[in-house]
């Protein structure tokens, strides 16, 4: 098999010179014949030999060109066709590199891109299999071994995303749907899919958006709409119906028509609260408050909000205890703050059973915070209401609750107060037994004046 240049060279000169050795070897000159090839044997042999080398070691350059950790091989520039080869090549060489550097940065830029995403997304050949899959996609889907190049059927439970992928690579179509996955307790995703078009193949890309927190806060939105209606419905209801009685003819009823005066009252009294609190609640979630935020004595709110709520505990006949209050100091609105405590110690006061006990405790807890523990002796909260009770208008005991005078959005006002002080609040209740309400904020050091 003549596979290289020294070979061919070597044949062609066997081709060229065994013919004459024949035709003196005939006439009996055979060593003439000879003598007079072998130089030209040798310089076409030495002459192959060194062009072979010169081809091999541009073989070696190419095959090196796209390998920058390996380093390529001097090539010989002469004035003949392939010195001008490899001087075509070392000049394309360095172009090449800053072109396969320039790819690779962008590359790692967009992968960097699409991994840090909170989207999802997932690229697939023309055969459907992985070709890229982000950490959020992993989690959309439940399935933390997708690995890129395996199939994506094995990976994807969900059928309506395989068949929407396998849709767009066929029409070439860009597709949009909301599905639901199961895996993430029915989280709904607005997915994207469109093509991807190469120059040898097609594929799809989709990009899913979680639109879960979206729709849970249209349905807060609109369960609050209902809850404000119906908050003020009932009381303006009332307030209508007695005063229609009164225009027709309860003003006569010497008997009744201060009872009917005293419930419009009531209910005005309501009405009002509710506003007020609405107020409260929609300042706290702006972030606007009307005075400044300053050092705050906790021990100095607490006693406040005691001596608040302790006029109702002894209408009730709820004792209200505490022990020493820590000499510590929280950075927030002290207005605030105090409604918060008031809210808390009061209902716990108003849920509470007849005789029943409220303790207030401040303790320094540990890396600079502070935590006070509001509890009682009442009725509790249901397990399956603790996650629900900072809600806006959500009452566990709704008949309760109204007879009591309450709005409804007491432990939300307390919610957004703390978390505007940094802080957190957590409640544990066992029905029948009572509720342990639990605020952590962080200290501040104490101030010259005390706010």
């Amino acid at each position: 098999m003549l596979n290289s240049i020294v070979r061919k060279a070597l044949a062609a000169v066997l081709f060229a010179v065994v013919p004459p050795l024949a035709v003196y070897g005939e006439t009996g000159k055979l060593w003439i014949a000879a003598a007079s090839a072998l130089p030209g044997l040798i310089v076409t042999l030495v002459m192959a030999t060194a062009f072979s080398r010169r081809l091999t070691r541009l073989t070696t350059f190419v095959s090196h060109i796209l390998d920058a950790n390996t380093a390529r091989p001097e090539l010989d520039r002469s004035d003949d066709e392939a010195g001008d080869l490899a001087a075509a090549l070392s000049e394309m060489a360095p172009k090449i590199d800053d072109l396969v550097n320039r790819l690779r940065a962008e590359l790692t830029r967009r992968e960097a891109v699409l991994a840090s995403l909170d989207e999802g997304v997932i690229a697939v050949d023309a055969k459907l299999n992985v070709t890229f899959r982000n950490n959020s996609f992993l989690q959309a889907v439940g399935e933390p071994k997708i690995v890129e190049g395996g199939p994506l059927i094995r990976a994807v439970r969900d059928p309506e995303l395989f068949h929407m992928l396998k849709e767009v690579i066929d029409t070439g179509r860009t597709e949009r749907r909301r599905l639901r996955f199961s895996v993430q307790d029915g989280h709904s995703y607005d997915v994207s899919v469109g093509p991807l078009a190469h120059l040898r193949s097609r594929g799809a890309i989709a990009i899913l958006r979680d639109v879960t927190p979206g729709e849970r806060l249209e349905r807060m939105r609109r369960d609050f709409i209902a809850n404000v209606s119906h908050e003020f419905r009932t009381p303006l209801a009332t307030i209508r119906g007695y005063a229609e009685t009164l225009l027709e003819g309860g003003l006569e009823d010497e008997e009744n028509r201060r009872k009917f005066v005293e419930i419009i009252l009531a209910n005005g009294i309501r009405l009002n609260n509710i506003a007020a609190d609405l107020l409260t609640l929609a300042e706290l979630e702006e972030g606007k408050p009307q005075a400044e935020a300053g050092p705050v004595l906790v021990g100095d709110v607490i006693q406040g909000a005691l001596r608040a709520v302790e006029p109702a505990a002894k209408l009730a006949g709820i004792r209200l205890e505490h022990g020493e209050f820590p000499k510590a100091y929280v950075w927030g609105y002290r207005i605030r703050f105090e409604q918060a405590i008031v809210n808390l110690v009061d209902n716990a006061v108003k849920f509470n059973r007849p005789q029943g006990e409220v303790r207030i405790e401040v303790r320094e807890a540990a890396e600079g915070r502070v935590e006070i523990s509001v509890s009682d002796t009442g009725i509790g909260i249901p397990r399956q209401d603790l996650n629900r009770v900072f809600e806006r208008f959500y009452r566990v005991d709704k008949a309760r609750s109204r007879q009591m005078g309450g709005t409804g959005l007491g432990l939300s006002i307390v919610k957004h107060a703390v978390q505007q002080m940094n802080g957190t609040v957590e409640v544990e209740s066992q029905l029948g037994q009572g509720s342990v309400f639990r605020i952590s904020v962080p200290t501040c050091a104490a101030p010259d004046t005390v706010f």
